[in-house]
């Protein structure tokens, strides 16, 4: 019995799970068509004039573009909003701040709008008068981290149609948008709806109607009194029907030529940054040929100062002892791959070794302190080895030499 409610609820669960996925994949698909539809819309009948508030095709689409960027968003309270309530426009402002030149502190710093809804309903007529709305959105798309970190999983900025949404964001750019940033719609306390009538079309299958119902359709659609109940929607008559469509065509010419424009200067954009990409490379490979020579010319000077100290120090080996001759030969291999580190030289076992001077010209130049390993071993075997000191330098060790007093003459004698 426990066993049959335990697989019962757990498929209930996943029924209930596969439901609201369903839900939700049905929520992006409306809202993904009805905006392209809405674009669709703005670019035929907007292109050779301006849109302001006053356009109810406009107040739709930014009815729309709001439910989108709302879409499956995180919290509606948030400790860091002035209004306490969290909207897009909380993520919009972190992710477009790197977009350069962006209008996210100006509106920050609007007197007028205080919540965070109506700074979104702002930033969205920003962005339209700027023609940078799809920059804004890719740029926000960018930010995966933001991104997943203000929305759930299944939101529309979260999935693949928001790669469609910039792509349909794009030819916005052909329409200039003249907004007023005071008034109602910007108060932010009014939640927006959209209408969906003008984008609903109904479609009668001819196998279910009967000839009674098609007559009576003729005659609604036929009827003098019948209008369009959507303001926006034409009824196309034979009349005209040649005429809407040259306007149709010559819109959607303007259209892709404003486009076309748009996309050119893009390309021009992108060349121009290449070209200096590519100086900036050139340059870069040519500073590095130039310290890799600098640095083998460093070298080989090295090599010849290491040389030149081992010929010197090889002269003050005494050569009396056959042991030492023979040291001195063997030391005829050049010991620039052999020679100690800088470090010690420079350690406390470097005080008690020789130091060797070599001359150019009439200036004495300082070698440094050297020392070969295996050397002080096999000299202190050999018995005392004879170093050659340098003037003015006592060697460590030996008694100090004698120096000769000078004593007052003696007092002659006394005659009595």
């Amino acid at each position: 019995m426990a066993a049959g409610c335990v697989q019962a609820a757990m498929a209930l669960g996943l029924s209930s799970k596969k439901a609201s996925s369903r839900n939700i994949a049905v929520e992006r698909k409306n809202l993904i068509t009805v905006c392209r539809f809405s674009v669709k819309t703005l670019l035929e009948k907007y292109t050779a004039e301006p849109i302001d508030d006053s356009s109810e095709e406009f107040v739709n689409f930014a009815a729309i573009l709001e439910q989108i960027l709302s879409h499956r968003f995180k919290g509606p309270v948030s400790w860091f909003s002035s209004d306490g309530q969290r909207g897009f426009w909380d993520y919009i402002r972190l992710a477009c701040s790197k977009v350069p030149n962006n209008c996210v502190s100006s509106i920050e710093n609007m007197e007028n709008i205080s919540t965070s809804r109506a700074k979104g309903r702002a930033w969205i007529r920003v962005a339209l008068m700027e023609k940078r709305m799809s920059e804004y959105i890719s740029t926000a798309l960018r930010d995966t981290r933001t991104t997943r970190r203000f929305y759930d999983d299944g939101a529309i900025m979260l999935r693949e149609e928001s790669t469609v949404l910039t792509g349909m964001l794009i030819g916005l750019s052909a329409i200039d948008f003249s907004f007023c940033l005071k008034g109602e719609v910007m108060d932010g306390k009014t939640p927006v709806v959209i209408d969906y009538t003008p984008y609903l079309k109904f479609t009668q299958s001819y196998d279910y109607l009967s000839e009674e119902e098609e007559r009576g359709s003729v005659e609604s659609s036929t009827s003098e009194d019948s209008s369009p109940e959507h303001p926006y929607l034409p009824l196309v008559t034979d009349e005209d029907s040649w005429y809407n469509k040259w306007r149709k065509m010559e819109q959607k010419f303007r259209i892709v030529y404003a486009q076309k424009g748009y996309l050119e200067e893009l390309v021009r954009l992108r060349e121009s940054q290449l070209k200096d990409l590519e100086a900036e490379n050139k340059r870069l490979k040519l500073r590095l040929e130039e310290v890799m020579v600098q640095n083998q010319l460093e070298k080989r000077e090295l090599e010849g100062v290491i040389l030149e100290l081992q010929e010197q120090l090889t002269g003050l080996i005494p050569c009396e002892n056959p042991q030492l001759a023979q040291l001195s030969k063997e030391m005829v291999t050049p010991l620039v791959n052999q020679w100690p580190s800088l470090g010690t030289l420079n350690g406390n076992e470097s005080g008690s070794d020789s130091k060797l001077y070599r001359r150019e010209g009439s200036n004495p130049v300082h070698a440094g302190a050297l020392r070969l390993p295996g050397l002080a071993a096999q000299l202190q075997v050999l018995g005392q080895p004879q170093v050659q000191r340098v003037p003015g330098e006592r060697q460590h060790g030996s008694q100090p030499e004698p120096q000769p007093q000078l004593r007052p003459p003696a007092p002659p004698p006394h005659s009595d």
